[in-house]
C-alpha cells in the first residue's frame, strides 16, 4: 500500500480488485498527528473514492486515489 506524507498528514492510497469483477477501485485513508508522537490519529477511515469509476489495473486505481487524496486534503486544510 503506497504511503505519502503531505504536510503533517500521512496518506495511504491503494487500488483494490473489486469483488466479483476484473475491475479495480481507488481507496484512501488519511492520518494526522496526535498528542502522542508515537501515534497518528485516523481522521479519514479507509474508503473507496471516486465510487462511480472503475479501473482496468491497480496502477490506474492508485493514481486516482492519489488525485482524490489531494482534493480531500485541501478541503481538510482550507475548509
Amino acid at each position: 500500500m503506497p504511503t505519502q506524507n503531505i504536510d503533517d498528514y500521512e496518506v495511504e492510497f491503494t487500488g483494490e480488485l473489486l469483488e466479483g469483477t476484473k475491475q479495480w477501485g481507488a481507496y484512501i485513508s488519511i492520518y494526522a498527528p496526535s498528542d502522542n508522537p508515537m501515534h497518528m490519529t485516523h481522521i479519514y477511515l479507509k474508503r473507496r473514492v471516486s465510487a462511480d469509476l472503475t479501473f482496468s489495473d491497480q496502477h490506474a486505481a492508485e493514481a486516482e486515489a492519489e488525485r482524490a487524496a489531494l482534493i480531500i486534503l485541501n478541503e481538510l486544510r482550507f475548509p
